[in-house]
């Protein structure tokens, strides 16, 4: 196999990726279609029930106390419950069980200066997003997400001041069996996971016994912009979770019910919704014992929401005792480091660069790498640029040996043109005769293939860097390039990858090659510019820079190999 074709098989790879990923794209779900925020909100309850729990074994079963006696019903929270916490980088509004709306202060929904900031926790239709949690308890009312829990004090905004460290904003519920659950929200300054603590005080005469539950809902989040390549409409967007059983898992929307349902018993772990760029997920304690689970809920419009919940652990709570429990909610973009130090298994895999870990590592490696020369350069353009030389250094002996094997090829075309006309239409006795010369001359006519081969899934690999990463979100390169995740704006780069290609076409041998095969050769430059029109433009600058590179070796090689043709 020479270069040529190893090239034309390359090529038709890329064109039926792209077709496969646009498949996919029309098997997902749709959007869900408009309706008013409220209708939105009005959905069926989604507070698991106290059999349920039980059942689960998270919640021990036993017969409720005697002169112990359910709460009164406790109405939904209002707006003088609901209370605004403004840090340095996110403002959020919630009340005592509900996490309604949350900004990322730190990253703008647009490239634009006076862009407004990143909305991940929403209630309007199309943007549907919160973050719940609550107790049930077989025996009497608890305080769920929908109601019970009452700010503790009257303040109801909150602001992280200069050089403090934390915020904690308290809340409370009070049942009538002398139960108290006291819920504190503790935010950290530039922090994105949220402490969330309940404090159960039993001031009552019989023992307590119940179960927190905490989950994330919302609908399939709109697409900003669609079109060919538009990064976001290719990102993971679903529910994820993490057992120490089956390690990392996730499910898109569409196949919430049809893969089956989630009933996982899990000690520690975490549960996620994911997008692109963004996420937010729950983390218990390491040792929590809890069950995952995924439901749908419908609304009173036929909206359906997705809901991924973790229930447990439970808490037993003697009369005259206290119990605590507490996880963490994150809430904020996929940063690779902020979410390593969290020190919670995998969680980093919420950057979802791959369904397969093979693929995930390597692009974690690409991505390393790349925030090495990051701090070396300053700018994410130029550490691409030299992620391709050091690449191209570790792979130089694959390809130096590859160059050799092209230049003595066109060395001896010549002679290979003499063979194909010997033996005309005969095409084995032509490959016989062909093999026979590059055996004798030591000619190695798969040279060409192990670089490209190897170059393939690092192109993938950086490819998922570049739509995954929330650090090359809006980064420049230079001049025009304004945004590495975006395509070239004026199609310069692609323009420079066809001539590149061009100028390879031209010192590429082809010998043996049939007449179609050439004209498909041909067709190669303007196929690939096409394609890389839409691809973003950090992606093809690594696949311009890689390709000059290789431009220049192969023009050294044949200078060096190639000067005078073989005679026949």
């Amino acid at each position: 196999m020479n270069q040529t074709r190893v090239f034309l098989i390359f090529a038709w790879l890329m064109v039926a990726t792209l077709l496969w990923m646009e498949w996919g794209k029309e098997k997902s779900a749709p959007p869900a279609p408009a309706v008013t925020a409220a209708a939105a909100a009005a959905a069926t309850s989604t507070v698991p029930s106290a059999t349920a729990a039980s059942a689960a074994g998270v919640v021990p079963s036993a017969p409720v106390a005697a002169g112990a006696t359910p709460t009164a019903a406790v109405a939904a929270p209002s707006a003088a419950q609901t209370v605004t916490v403004t840090t340095d980088v996110l403002k959020v509004v919630f009340d005592g069980g509900t996490l309604h709306r949350a900004d990322l202060l730190k990253y703008p929904s647009e490239a634009a200066e006076d862009s407004a900031p990143v909305r991940l926790l929403a209630e309007d239709a199309t943007n549907y997003f919160v973050a719940q949690s609550g107790w049930v308890s077989q025996g009497g009312a608890t305080p769920t997400h929908e109601s019970g829990f009452v700010p503790e004090s009257p303040q109801r905004d909150y602001v992280l001041a200069k050089g403090a460290k934390e915020i904690a904003v308290p809340f409370v519920w009070t049942g009538a069996n002398g139960v108290t659950i006291r819920r504190t929200y503790i935010f950290q300054h530039s922090g994105y996971a949220i402490t969330v603590r309940d404090e159960v005080i039993n001031a009552g005469t019989a023992p307590w016994q119940g179960s927190v539950y905490r989950q994330l809902a919302r609908v399939p989040r709109a697409l900003v912009r669609s079109g060919p390549m538009n990064a976001e409409q290719y990102s993971f967007q679903g529910a994820a979770w993490y057992s120490t059983e089956d390690k990392y898992e996730k499910r898109k929307f569409d196949k919430f019910v049809d893969d089956g349902a989630l009933d996982k018993k899990v000690t520690g772990g975490w549960v996620a919704m994911l997008q692109h760029h963004f996420f937010a997920a729950w983390i218990p304690g390491p040792n929590d014992q809890s069950v995952f689970s995924l439901a749908t809920a419908n609304t009173n419009t036929g909206v359906p929401q997705y809901l991924i919940r973790e229930l447990g652990p439970s808490v037993n709570v003697a009369a005259g005792a206290k119990a605590q429990t507490q996880a963490r909610l994150w809430i904020g973009p996929k940063l690779v480091d902020a979410l390593k130090a969290q020190q919670v298994p995998d969680l980093e895999r919420a950057v979802d660069w791959s369904s397969y870990s093979i693929m995930a590592t390597m692009a974690n490696a690409i991505f390393w790498l790349l925030s090495k020369l990051h701090d070396l350069f300053g700018n994410w353009g130029w550490s691409i640029i030299g992620l391709v030389v050091l690449i191209k250094l570790a792979m130089y002996p694959l390809s130096a040996a590859q160059y050799r094997s092209m230049a003595k090829m066109r060395k001896f075309q010549p002679r290979i043109e003499q063979l194909k006309e010997r033996y005309g239409d005969d095409k084995q006795k032509f490959q016989m005769a062909m093999m026979e010369l590059y055996k004798k001359e030591k000619i190695n006519p798969v040279g060409g293939c192990l670089p490209i081969v190897v170059q393939m899934p690092v192109f993938l690999a950086l490819y998922w860097v570049l739509l995954e990463s929330v650090e090359l979100r809006h980064a420049p390169w230079m001049l025009w390039i304004h945004d590495l995740t975006a395509r070239d704006p004026f199609f310069v780069l692609p323009l420079i990858n066809i001539a590149v290609m061009w100028a390879t076409q031209k010192l590429t041998p082809t010998p043996g090659m049939d007449p179609m095969q050439k004209k498909m050769m041909q067709l190669m430059p303007l196929v690939f510019g096409v394609m890389f029109a839409f691809f973003p433009a950090g992606l093809v600058l690594y696949w311009i820079t890689n390709s000059g590179l290789g431009l220049l070796q192969q023009w050294w090689m044949t200078k060096r190999y190639a000067e005078k043709p073989a005679k026949a």
